[in-house]
């Protein structure tokens, strides 16, 4: 054989594999796309966390490439559907901005039936697993799902009973939360949360409804004075997915499927929603030293003066459901089974 035979033949051998340790090791960039300053508490301590363990359990394989603010376009409504479509292959988003397409998650959004962001998370994904996955969901693959810790009003003029929002414009971030707000008396003003503080600075809105932990993103204590919150169960939830485009899943290696599914699920659900409640504190410390007016409505008051008027909401949304009220019960059930068994379930990170 000729040198030049030789050399092309080691060279050949080389290249086979090398090509074939590339397949094995499966390059693969995924795209991740939120609608939040990569400050804030969701991207910086539950979004960059999540990547970095898939990074990490995929051995490099996967590289997660992190959009924050929208930077990849679009407005936060149409996340869900850049998930779809695949212009981004991960997406974070609040479920209620495309308002009707995932009723089923709306159980965790009626009035005073939230006591604990973990434990709700914990329930939401069993009920997502059970009546949501093959149904609402089948376009996606579903990472996690959660809620955020307990929902108030931040407002410029004080709130203690629903007369005092009378006339009030108040954002809303969901189907369900406009409806609470009409029945409150306030004008529900429907708006991404991206959004809120350029409406409070220019008085399109007089106060929003957010949790404690993203109002120091968005500098809500320096442009409403008045803050009211509500002892046990919280006014109202919001619910999250981290959802990822499902050919792009599909089209993973074993390999990293499975660093995908060893960050997903219950466990993760639970991690981001206690994340997520557990930054309400620290936020809301930043009213406290401003001085502002922090409104506790207490379980009796709000008993007596909010439920009667908001309770309706639960047989309405029940009747616009198939098995609306079992749903309801359901919910009630897992989140008191989940807080039972949380010291076995709240422990993604801690292994």
């Amino acid at each position: 054989m000729t040198k030049s035979v030789i050399k092309g033949l080691v060279a050949g051998v080389a290249l086979s594999a090398l090509t074939a340790g590339a397949g094995f090791a499966q390059e693969v960039t995924i795209k991740m796309h939120q609608f939040l300053p990569a400050q804030a508490n969701v991207p910086k301590d539950v979004l960059e966390v999540w990547a970095d363990n898939v990074e990490k359990a995929s051995e490099g394989r996967i590289k997660v490439e992190r959009y924050h603010a929208m930077a990849l376009g679009g407005t936060p409504p149409e996340l869900m559907d850049q998930a779809i479509d695949g212009i981004a292959d991960v997406v974070w988003t609040v479920v209620g901005y495309t308002p009707g397409r995932y009723p089923t998650t709306e159980v965790f959004e009626l009035p005073f039936m939230v006591s604990d962001a973990r434990e709700a998370s914990c329930a939401y994904w069993k009920m997502f697993d059970e009546h949501m996955k093959d149904g609402e969901f089948a376009d996606l693959k579903i990472i996690g799902t959660w809620v955020h810790g307990p929902g108030m009003f931040h407002t410029a003029e004080p709130v203690e009973t629903p007369e005092d929002l009378q006339g009030m414009k108040i954002r809303g971030g969901s189907r369900l939360v406009n409806d609470l707000l009409t029945r409150v008396g306030a004008e529900p003003i429907g708006m991404p949360v991206p959004a809120v503080a350029e409406g409070l600075s220019k008085g399109v809105i007089d106060g929003t409804t957010i949790p404690w932990e993203v109002t120091y993103a968005l500098k809500v204590p320096e442009l409403v004075t008045n803050h009211t919150e509500f002892e046990g169960p919280a006014l109202y939830n919001l619910t999250f997915v981290l959802a990822m485009n499902k050919e792009k899943y599909e089209s993973l290696s074993d390999e990293n499927k499975a660093a995908i599914d060893a960050n997903a699920g219950l466990e993760f659900s639970v991690f981001a929603g206690g994340t997520q409640a557990d930054a309400d504190g620290p936020a809301r410390q930043v009213a406290v030293d401003l001085g502002n007016n922090i409104i506790t409505v207490s379980e009796e008051d709000a008993k007596a003066a909010w439920d009667p008027i908001v309770n309706p909401m639960y047989s309405e949304w029940a009747a616009g459901m198939e098995n609306g009220d079992a749903l309801i019960e359901e919910a009630k059930s897992l989140m008191q089974q989940c807080g039972a068994d949380m010291a076995n379930i709240d422990t993604y990170g801690k292994m």
